[in-house]
């Protein structure tokens, strides 16, 4: 059970800090772009991590208070779940 969730935080992480990438790439290009609501869902999904590192790396969305503060504040959030669940699964097993 711990491997599916260390799995799925891999594969959601790395799909936000793509699209986060994808979404500036088209940005710079006055293309169709990504909805803040996408970005900010793929982060409350659990990839709160890929969405900080794209963030910083591509200087994306850093100026929106939504993303400065909000993109943290799940980070916080998720850790406390992880541990939540880590904590019940000794529990139970």
């Amino acid at each position: 059970m711990r491997m599916m969730l260390i799995y799925y935080l891999l594969a959601v992480n790395v799909l936000t800090f793509i699209v986060y990438g994808v979404d500036k790439w088209k940005a710079r290009r006055g293309r169709w772009r990504v909805p803040e609501a996408t970005l900010m869902g793929l982060a409350a999904l659990g990839g709160s991590v890929g969405a900080w590192l794209a963030m910083q790396l591509f200087r994306h969305k850093t100026q929106k208070k939504k993303f400065r503060y909000g993109v943290p504040a799940l980070f916080v959030l998720q850790v406390a779940a992880v541990v939540l669940f880590i904590n019940m699964i000794h529990q139970v097993g």
